[in-house]
């Protein structure tokens, strides 16, 4: 028998991953891939509304299947503006798992900082990612693979964290919850690598130990930085809240999203930042810039006094 070509092999990897329409789901166009699966544009004939449908990547596969149904499962349970609703989960005609959620139209932040972003957008911007990723924290979830690939920011100022595919659930209550619905806990065996390189924290890296809050601050350091690089000169406080979101150890990061986020707030409010120790010229030109305003009101006045002085002595 002659072998299959390059090309006919590439043609039948496409067609075994070309999905298959569900009684209530026309599923039309591929929006993206990961290591989880693929995100089809679909429409739900129900409700009449497009979708975002995301389909396991292995087909008829036990494993593939729970995988996806946990992950829709720890969705459910993370209701924030910051994360995509999940609203149905199922299984195609060909076996594979399916989970449907909110559709948003936007690019990848990625994308958006290849554009180019005012460094003032590019923070606040990330303050609402800490946001998402600290209400998911709180509520005993990792996400594990924080990238600005994972970022979709929508076409009305929707900023929302994807791909919560490979998260660790942490709290015994919420490895119940997700247990329950998807039949697998919150665990993954010692000694796995789960991440993207460039942003992975060195113990995920390393597959040493568990991921918690301060394995998601370091990737979400590393998003701070190409937000920052993308959006002009590294200035030095800034450059001190990135030194500390991604310290080699976990103990000298900051301790969540939360602390890295009122760190960049206080910067954009002109306040001093707790991961930077300024020196005197720094103050001065941080004060100055915070009442800028006031200052040049005081300037103006006192320019016009000292023209009224001028003209009344001739």
């Amino acid at each position: 028998m002659k072998p299959l070509s390059d090309a006919a092999l590439g043609n039948l990897r496409q067609l075994s991953e070309r999905p298959v329409d569900d009684a209530r789901y026309t599923i039309h166009e591929e929006l993206g891939r990961g290591g989880m699966g693929v995100v089809y544009r679909a429409h739900d004939r129900e409700l009449g509304r497009d979708v975002a449908l995301k389909v396991v990547g292995e087909l008829l596969t036990e494993s593939g299947v729970e995988r996806l149904r946990r992950e829709a499962r720890v969705l459910s349970l993370l209701e924030h503006p910051g994360i995509v609703p999940i609203h149905d989960v199922g299984v195609l005609p060909d076996g594979r798992a399916f989970h449907v959620m909110k559709r948003v139209k936007g690019e990848t932040l990625k994308r958006r900082i290849a554009a180019g972003l005012t460094r003032g957008d590019a923070l606040r911007i990330f303050t609402r990612i800490c946001d998402a990723v600290a209400f998911a924290n709180s509520q005993g979830v990792i996400h594990r693979d924080l990238t600005p690939n994972n970022v979709m920011l929508g076409a009305f100022g929707e900023v929302l964290v994807l791909d919560w595919g490979v998260a660790r659930v942490r709290h015994a209550a919420m490895v119940e919850s997700v247990s329950a619905g998807a039949g697998e806990g919150g665990t993954t065996r010692d000694g796995a690598v789960v991440g993207t390189p460039g942003y992975m924290a060195p113990e995920q890296a390393a597959g040493a130990g568990e991921a918690d809050e301060r394995s998601d601050v370091y990737a979400l350091g590393c998003i701070l930085r190409d937000l920052i690089n993308g959006s002009g000169e590294m200035v030095r406080p800034l450059a001190s809240v990135v030194a500390r979101a991604t310290a080699a150890q976990p103990a000298a990061r900051y301790p969540d999203a939360g602390a890295l986020s009122a760190d960049i707030t206080a910067w954009l409010d002109g306040l001093p930042v707790s991961a930077h120790r300024e020196n005197l010229m720094e103050r001065v030109a941080r004060l100055a810039n915070r009442h800028r305003v006031a200052l040049s009101l005081v300037g103006v006045y006192l320019l016009v006094r000292f023209l009224m002085l001028v003209f009344l002595r001739r």
